[in-house]
């Protein structure tokens, strides 16, 4: 095999466990050594090859490949970290036959991204009282990506917003590349919308958008105990969030699959900010305008400024958007 096809074959994996070894190595001031010491291997690999000595010198490769492979598998997610704050507790529920009761629901106050009141409470909720589900989608870095989140209404004019979070520890940034490297586990967070809503409009600056789903109430209910039975599974197993397989587009699209039947795999579900043309071409909006109204009619982002931490929050956000038929 020619030497320059032997190199690509070194360089492709050499890159993948120097990425590796940056995002995992839990002491900050031995990354940079780590990094450096496996390039020089990788170096001196690719320098043995071109040197006419393929054969020892891909076998060593192919060793401390195999030892960084094992090193990577033994990489176990966790719930005990020192969290941030908002991602400090994990909601999880039980269903009593009507009634559901939801320990964690989120109902910060917030003032600034680093001046909060922290509020973690018990509710309960009643299966037969929930009516609605509205997607919001949440733009932070342009028109591609965005968060989303589930609202589930109930008749009392209540809601509970269902979030699926990368989960942070304290004085950690999300990165997408570490997203990649098992740097973050996966969290599932149900919030008040005065809490999860506000902190992205007012707080985080973000532009949000609510779009009320076309879904009989029995598929809606079935998604409700779908979130609620994840979110246990969660506290009993961790598991690690992935940018593009595990994120909160891809588990929803998988909880809707087994409860609504095939959907279309499409590029819109890694690309989030497009989710709603994607839902909208499958019947799951209001059929009576266009995506452009719908979008229109459904930005929130200055009605959440305007309504600020008032009582009927989750009210006025939808000032303006219609009723589903």
């Amino acid at each position: 095999m020619p030497a320059a096809a032997l190199t690509l074959a070194v360089l492709l994996p050499a890159a993948w466990g120097a990425a590796a070894l940056r995002f995992q190595c839990m002491r900050p001031g031995r990354r940079g050594a780590l990094v450096f010491l496996w390039l020089s291997f990788c170096a001196a690999v690719v320098t043995g090859v071109w040197r006419g000595h393929p054969g020892p010198a891909l076998l060593a490769f192919g060793l401390a490949f195999a030892a960084v492979q094992a090193w990577w598998h033994s990489l176990r997610p966790s719930n005990d970290r020192p969290w941030a704050d908002e991602l400090a507790q994990m909601v999880h529920g039980e269903v009593r036959g009507n009634e559901v009761i939801l320990e964690n629901v989120r109902n910060f106050e917030w003032r600034t991204p680093t001046d909060y009141t922290a509020r973690w409470e018990t509710r309960h909720y009643g299966l037969s009282s929930l009516l609605s589900l509205d997607m919001i989608t949440s733009y932070w870095r342009g028109p591609a990506i965005a968060h989303l989140l589930f609202s589930f209404g109930f008749a009392d004019g209540n809601h509970v917003v269902f979030s699926v979070e990368v989960r942070r520890e304290r004085n950690q940034a999300f990165n997408e590349i570490g997203g990649f490297f098992k740097e973050f586990e996966l969290s599932i967070i149900a919030a008040d919308e005065r809490d999860i809503v506000f902190l992205r409009t007012n707080v985080r600056g973000e532009d949000d958008y609510l779009y009320r789903l076309r879904l009989p109430q029995a598929d809606i209910r079935s998604l409700f105990l779908a979130y609620i039975e994840e979110a246990n599974q969660l506290a009993r197993q961790p598991r690690f969030y992935n940018t593009i397989t595990v994120n909160c587009t891809t588990l929803v699209y998988r909880m809707l699959r087994q409860i609504v039947g095939a959907l279309p795999l499409d590029y819109r579900l890694v690309f989030s900010g497009f989710l709603p043309e994607y839902v909208h071409a499958l019947g799951g909006l209001d059929a009576r305008y266009p995506l452009a109204e719908l979008r229109r009619m459904g930005r929130i982002t200055e009605r959440a400024r305007r309504a600020g931490n008032c009582p009927e929050f989750s009210a006025a956000i939808r000032a303006g958007i219609p009723q589903l038929p």
